[in-house]
Order: structure tokens, then C-alpha cells, then sequence
């Protein structure tokens, strides 16, 4: 009786042809599965991973949706929802070759990481739960887009080079997960996030049992996910058999019918399958019994289908054996042109790695302060608010958020002029909220992944994200998604995807009472992450113009600003107008000199120019000093051109001495300018240790201006 109920719903709802091409779908997919299995025991491919047992409930999703319409954040098993909403066989098998034509990423990435711009897939890592925020950032960004049409207007002559936006106001973003994977923070922080929004985020559970080879109840409090989130408000919820191709259908309609009306999102949990193991690089019959197995096999959705159109009588045997056969073929011409098709050039490594065709070193950067009729001098942060405040009125696809960035979410207040605000726990985003509305500025949750990977969802979309991770020792739970996302997009997607997202940090000591974790600084880790851009400047001026680069630019720039120095009297100007840029790449000389060179930036500028005007005045020697501002990509023909003038540098940074972002520095001059030294490469660093609470143990930790001096002295007697 139920079956029959199912049937009549289905013919309803989905016509003849339509239920045979669901059945050819999973049948392709699973055939592609194969096809790379032999592909891979014949050593023509590298890796593999199977969409096998997940494909009534995959192809049931891509049905519901609309491909190029809705926006898709796929894993690595979605190889049948990516078949369904118009990725072919063929596009599948050239990346899995690692071909030149591989549209995904050009043999950048491994097999089943999908992407295409036309059909609205971003790119897909192998880091499991990240793409859950993505998906969030991108629902936000269509959301805005629909409020403000405006935004998505094609921005002529302007610095960046806007892409056209595509939005229609119903759209629905498609997110799934594996069970195992909703194990990480990513998934949870984007439930909060989509719940309090209501947003149109359609999640799917894909829950096989295993998370490789980790159990379902050893991975879930009570193994079941959809017992743990049934309390998240503004859903739609669905727990179904995944299996079942009908079930399937009618239950993503209506999900994404649920999201599409604008009432919220919804999260479907489909029990599904995994005939084959977690990759060909694992073997299954280490940890599953055969009787687990078997009874798997029992449910496996592509004899589920096909006994299901034979009984209905939409297919008969000899239909559906001609059906299959021409699904064979295809997979096998696919093939055929896949390991026959041209391997990416060598040269191309390094294509992609940063934006080419607006690059923050240009010389349209280079720009000369205006004279205004304000000549008063204001300190880096009123320079720092301001430039946000011009670039906001300039391009209303900026959106500022971040913790306690708003001056009150509560705005009712704020707006009857009751509450002053707050603006950022420097107050350097104050009045942004006042000005600009909720919708452009606006506080997060306090959790910085969330932070990073909405951002990065949205400047996917075409938002141009500017973010404010409010202190650097607390940016280590955004490091996943910086690393392996953020400066990653635009490279494993060959180019077809950019994130140009800027990351505003308060970071450093000099505080005395920091302590521990309001005091550290590690810029050398992300100068380490190819695909982010890293700059600090050390005083007003260059933090406009280094800003508002990284603003107009199309590459993600994480941008460190000192804290010590926000408002510190040395290096404050006025305000130089609003189109005042300086490249990336440029350091500037604060000081020329001929006896020794010293190489610093951020807080450490102001300390070596005390030490330098100490030396000069006891012994006469000069000192040329530069502070690189610019850390990644950094000035080499300048720091190149003083060493061979002086003949001895010192390189200062307040960060510790081992593994120092110094050391690099030092071993490129000792590599390409070792002649032209009189003296060793001499570093001057913090200890390697952490900055401490005590005032005594914090200025013995960092280096001083006593420490550059008798650094300097030593090197001039050398």
C-alpha cells in the first residue's frame, strides 16, 4: 500500500521521461565510479573516491534544484548531483586524470573536488565542514544582492574589476556533508548562523555509517545527527532513506520549496549507503564485517530504482539493458579522451596563485596625497576609520562584520541618538553601523571561523568582505579556513574563482599588561601561505594607503595593524584624500644612510629610528633604515640596493628571533648579495618565548631601542 501511495506521488510529480533519466543519472554515476576504479588499478589515475550507494538521494537533490540558478557547495561524494544539475562524465574523468582540460581545476586538484562557474558549483577542497560557512557567506551575499540591486551594478573604470553578479532574489544554496564531518565546529557554526537568519541554506546529510572507518555511534552523541539538531529554530527538517529514490525526491521538494519561500533553511538526513570503501587507498574489509555488508548490498539504491521502474512498468528489461549500454558507452568514450588528453604545462604552476589581472604591486597604485583643506594630523586609527568610511560611499558591495564591530546591533537606541556605540574594540569601525545600516556593517557570533568562512561564501558571490578578527592571538581557529580556502580559491580552481577578501587584525605588544594572548605576534606564518597577500604599516598614511589597496584590489590581503601604534603620536598626517593608494611590494626609506642597513617594520620602525638617532649622535654613523611595510610580496630591489650600499644590515622585528619572518630575509641576502657583505646578517628578534604580563619580563621579551643600538654599535666596529 505505502509503495503504491509512493508511486502515484511520483508519476504526479515527475513525468515518464523524467523518472527514466533519474534512473540513467545514478546509473551514470555509479558507472563513473567504476570506470575510475579501473582506471586507477590500471595506474592512470591517482585517487579515487566514490559517490557509490549516495545516488538516489544526490540526483533526487539536483531534480528539486536549479542548476546556474542555485548555488551549489558539493563534497567530495557528490559526484551524482554535479552529473544531474550538468557536469558530464567526460569533465569528471579529465580531472581525474589531472588534465590540462580539466575545467574544475586544470589537474590542480584531486578527483571528485568539483567546480563550475556556469553551473554555479564552487570549488571544493578535501577539508571536510569548511564549505558549510561558505555556503552561509554565499546565501548572505544573495540576500544582499536582492536588497540592493544597486550593488550588483557593473562598476566602469573603477580599481576592480567587478564581475557580473547573478541574482534573483529566490535562489537556494545547496550545501552537503558527510555524517563524520558533522563532528567539526564549521558545521554547527553555520547551523547557528543560518537558524538566526533564516537563510535559504539547503543542508544534506549524506550519512553512509562511517566516517572512513569510524562508526556512526562512535561519532555522534546517540548516532543519530537529526536527534542532535531538531532544536535549531527556523527549520525544516527531514530524516530519510536515503536509498529510496522517491522518498528522496519528495523530501528535497519540499526542502528546498521550504527555503525558496524565505521561511529559513533546511537541513535533510538521508541514510544512505557505501558499497565500495572510503577511497581505493582504504579496504573496508579491515573494519566491516561481511554481514554488514551483504545487508547493504540489500539496499542498494540503483537495484532499488531499477526493480521500481519494472514493477511500475516505465521500463521493461530489454529498456532498461539498452538504457545501461549506452550509459557504458558513454562513460567509455569519456574515458578513452580522458587518458588520451594533453597534461598541464609546466609553466602553468605558477598561474593563479594571485590575482593577474589586478595586482595590488601595480603602478595605478602608486598615488600621490592630495592637499585638502583639513591639514591636521590624525593618528593611524582616525586614518583607518576614515579610509573604510570612503571606500563604503565609493562601492556599496564593501561589507564590514566582525565581533563587537557594530556601534550597537540593538539599534534603536543608537538611532534615536540615546547610545553613542561602540565601533570595534579599538573603535576603529565607529560609525560605520550609524552610517551605512546593519545590512553593510554588522556584528558576528564570536567565532572567528565563522567570521572567515562567511567571507569567503560571499566574496565568492561578488560581496567584497572587509573583515576584523578582533585580536591576531585569537586568529588561529580561522587558520583552517585561511589556509586551506581563503588561499587556496583562486589557484585549485585554475582561476575560475576568486576570494578577495581583506582581514583586518590588530595585532603585537608593546602594551605593557597584554600578556600572553593580547600580545603575539606570527606573521610569518601566514607570509608562509601563498595566495594572501600580508602588509603592516607603521604609521597613519601608509595605513590609508596600504588599506585602501587592499580594498580595491582582487587578491585576499591580511592586513596587520599594530596596536601599540594606533595612537601613538610618531607617524601620524592628514588626511590625503580619497584615492590615495601606495603599492604592495614598495617598502619606503624613512631614513637614507651609508654605513649599515636596517631592515624592520610595525612597531619596531619607531624603536630603531630612537636607536639610529642615538648612534648617529654618540659616533656619527648613519643608518639607512626601511621599514618594508609590505610583507608578502616585499621590496627585495630596494633592500638589495641599500645592501650593496652599506655593506651591513641588521634585520628587526618584534616577533621571536627562530623561524622569524627575518629569517628569510636573511637568507636571500646571504644567497644573492654575500660579496657585497662586510659583516654578517645580524637579526634582532624577540626571545623565543611568550610575551609576559609583567611590564619587567615584557620589555626584556621584546626587542627595545637599546637592543637595536647595541646591535648597530657592534656592527659598525665588525
Amino acid at each position: 500500500m505505502e509503495n503504491s501511495k509512493k508511486a502515484a506521488v511520483a508519476t504526479a510529480t515527475l513525468s515518464r521521461e523524467q523518472l527514466i533519466e533519474f534512473y540513467r543519472l545514478m546509473y551514470l554515476s555509479r558507472r563513473t565510479d567504476d570506470r575510475e576504479i579501473v582506471l586507477k588499478r590500471q595506474q592512470k589515475i591517482f585517487f579515487q573516491v566514490s559517490c557509490a550507494g549516495h545516488e538516489a538521494l544526490l540526483v533526487a537533490a539536483g531534480m528539486a534544484l536549479r542548476p546556474g540558478y542555485d548555488w551549489f557547495f558539493p563534497y567530495y561524494r557528490d559526484r551524482a548531483i554535479c552529473l544531474t544539475v550538468g557536469n558530464t562524465v567526460e569533465e569528471q574523468l579529465l580531472q581525474a586524470v589531472g588534465a590540462a582540460e580539466d575545467t574544475a581545476s586544470g589537474g590542480r586538484q584531486m578527483p571528485s573536488h568539483w567546480s563550475s562557474t556556469k553551473l554555479n558549483i564552487v570549488s571544493t577542497s578535501s577539508s571536510t565542514a569548511t564549505q558549510c560557512l561558505h555556503a552561509i557567506g554565499c546565501a548572505e551575499a544573495g540576500r544582499y544582492f536582492s536588497r540592493h540591486p544597486e550593488a550588483a551594478a557593473k562598476h566602469d573604470g573603477d580599481y576592480r574589476q567587478f564581475k557580473d553578479v547573478k541574482f534573483h532574489g529566490d535562489e537556494v544554496v545547496y550545501v552537503s556533508i558527510g555524517e563524520g564531518s558533522t563532528s567539526q565546529g564549521e558545521f554547527w557554526e553555520s547551523l547557528n548562523t543560518a537558524s538566526n537568519e533564516k537563510l535559504p541554506v539547503l543542508f544534506v546529510v549524506e550519512d553512509n555509517g562511517y566516517a572512513i572507518s569510524t562508526p556512526v555511534e562512535a561519532n555522534t552523541p546517540g548516532g543519530n545527527i537529526s536527534h542532535l539538531v531538531a532544536n535549531f529554530p527556523n527549520f525544516h527538517f527531514a530524516e530519510i532513506d536515503g536509498t529510496d529514490p522517491i522518498a528522496s525526491y519528495e523530501a528535497m521538494v519540499e526542502a528546498v520549496a521550504y527555503c525558496r519561500s524565505g521561511r529559513g533553511p533546511a537541513l535533510v538526513h538521508g541514510h544512505v549507503i557505501r558499497p565500495y570503501s572510503h577511497s581505493l587507498s582504504d579496504d573496508e574489509r579491515n573494519y566491516r564485517s561481511a554481514a554488514e555488508l551483504e545487508a547493504d548490498a540489500l539496499r542498494d539504491p540503483i537495484a532499488r530504482m531499477q526493480m521500481w521502474l519494472l514493477r511500475e512498468g516505465i521500463l521493461d528489461a530489454d529498456a532498461i539493458n539498452r538504457l545501461e549500454r549506452s550509459v557504458d558507452d558513454e562513460v567509455q568514450r569519456a574515458a578513452d579522451h580522458a587518458v588520451h588528453a594533453a597534461l598541464p604545462a609546466v609553466e602553468s604552476i605558477t598561474r593563479h596563485v594571485y590575482s593577474e589581472d589586478l595586482k595590488p604591486t601595480d603602478a595605478r597604485f602608486n598615488v600621490e596625497p592630495e592637499t585638502t583643506a583639513d591639514t591636521s594630523e590624525r593618528t593611524m586609527a582616525d586614518l583607518i576609520n576614515a579610509c573604510l568610511k570612503d571606500e563604503m560611499r565609493r562601492d556599496e558591495r564593501i561589507v564590514v562584520f566582525g565581533e563587537d564591530v557594530a556601534d550597537a546591533t540593538r539599534d534603536e537606541a543608537l538611532r534615536a541618538g540615546k547610545l553613542k556605540g561602540k565601533g570595534g574594540v579599538f573603535k576603529l569601525t565607529s560609525g560605520l553601523q550609524t552610517e551605512f545600516g546593519n545590512d553593510r556593517c554588522f556584528n558576528s557570533p564570536l567565532a572567528e571561523a565563522n567570521i572567515m568562512g562567511r567571507a569567503i561564501g560571499m566574496a565568492v558571490r561578488g560581496l567584497k568582505p572587509v573583515v576584523e578578527i578582533q585580536f591576531f592571538d585569537y586568529i588561529w581557529p580561522a587558520m583552517h579556513q585561511m589556509r586551506n580556502e581563503l588561499a587556496l580559491m583562486r589557484w585549485r580552481s585554475n582561476g575560475t574563482y576568486s576570494c578577495p577578501v581583506v582581514i583586518r587584525v590588530p595585532i603585537g605588544g608593546y602594551l605593557t599588561g597584554g600578556s600572553i594572548y593580547h600580545s603575539q605576534s606570527g606573521e610569518s606564518i601566514f607570509t608562509h601561505t601563498p595566495g594572501v597577500r600580508v602588509v603592516m604599516p607603521s604609521n597613519a598614511l601608509d595605513a590609508l594607503g596600504l588599506l585602501r589597496t587592499a580594498i580595491r584590489c582582487d587578491d585576499p590581503v591580511l592586513f596587520l595593524e599594530h596596536k601599540r601604534l594606533y595612537r601613538e603620536t610618531f607617524g601620524r598626517a592628514a588626511y590625503p584624500g580619497p584615492d590615495y593608494t601606495i603599492p604592495f611590494g614598495k617598502a619606503r626609506i624613512v631614513q637614507k644612510g651609508k654605513d649599515m642597513t636596517v631592515l624592520t617594520y610595525g612597531a619596531v620602525v619607531p624603536r630603531a629610528m630612537q636607536a639610529a638617532q642615538k648612534i648617529f649622535r654618540e659616533s656619527g654613523i648613519e643608518v639607512e633604515l626601511i621599514d618594508l611595510r609590505s610583507l608578502s610580496p616585499y621590496d627585495w630591489e630596494t633592500i638589495a640596493a641599500s645592501v650593496k650600499k652599506t655593506n651591513r644590515v641588521i634585520i628587526a622585528h618584534e616577533d621571536m628571533l627562530s623561524w622569524g619572518y627575518g629569517a628569510e630575509i636573511a637568507a636571500r641576502i646571504g644567497d644573492e648579495l654575500f660579496h657585497d657583505l662586510d659583516a654578517p646578517v645580524r637579526r634582532v628578534a624577540a626571545m623565543d618565548t611568550f610575551v609576559a604580563y609583567q611590564p619587567v619580563l615584557e620589555d626584556a621579551i621584546l626587542p627595545q631601542a637599546d637592543d637595536l643600538y647595541k646591535a648597530m654599535a657592534e656592527m659598525a666596529v665588525f
